[in-house]
């Protein structure tokens, strides 16, 4: 009994500094695989792609915010930076680069050094296809945590240029009338704040080969 009680105070340190290094996701942890929608929690639209190309910069496939939330154009699929680094159920950590890829049409969330054509900020478009697209649709996630919570609001900051993808209000007009400018800012402020919406979230699990869908 002596070494049993000698034992017990250890086992409960080790388990304790598990907790403290993060191991153990939570419920709530976006997962790699998972199937989103992103809200602006400045602006309340959710980021939204289509087969609508730029009329100007490198005429990519345009990147909006729209305000309803039933839009089958707003899903996007969260994916590792290369094929395999994200592999489908592993929490997504905080400081992790990823890739988002519209559901729709295959296309990878991108920017790069054009103007926007509304406020003249970067340029954000939808690029590749069939989700391979270059190195310009990295992008960071930026929380405050170990992972990323599906309550947290998070930023998204690019690896290439270093902006935020943001939305400060902007709007278009035909074809895509009342759809908002979404484009990339070189500051950290409130119109770059994302929140995980409706989707098909995968269960979080630091055994890949362990998951089912929500």
């Amino acid at each position: 009994m002596r070494g049993g009680c000698r034992l017990f105070p250890l086992l409960l340190l080790a388990l304790l500094r598990g907790l403290c290094h993060g191991r153990e996701p939570a419920p709530g942890a976006v997962t790699c695989g998972s199937v989103l929608k992103l809200l602006n929690t400045r602006h309340s639209v959710r980021l939204h792609s289509h087969e609508v190309k730029y009329g100007s910069g490198d005429g990519q496939q345009s990147v909006t915010g729209v305000e309803g939330s039933d839009d089958a154009n707003s899903y996007w699929r969260i994916r590792g930076k290369s094929d395999g680094s994200c592999q489908r159920g592993t929490p997504v950590k905080c400081g992790q680069a990823i890739r988002l890829t519209h559901v729709n049409t295959g296309k990878n969330l991108h920017t790069h050094h054009f103007l926007s054509p509304l406020s003249n900020n970067q340029e954000v478009s939808a690029f590749g296809d069939d989700g391979e697209g270059d190195d310009l649709d990295i992008w960071i996630v930026q929380c405050s945590g170990t992972y990323w919570e599906r309550e947290d609001a998070v930023r998204f900051k690019h690896v290439g240029t270093e902006v935020f993808l943001s939305i400060t209000g902007e709007q278009y007009g035909h074809p895509i009338r009342g759809q908002r400018e979404v484009h990339g800012m070189p500051t950290a402020n409130h119109h770059n704040y994302w929140k995980a919406m409706e989707g098909v979230f995968i269960k979080p699990s630091m055994d890949p080969a362990k998951h089912d869908e929500l």
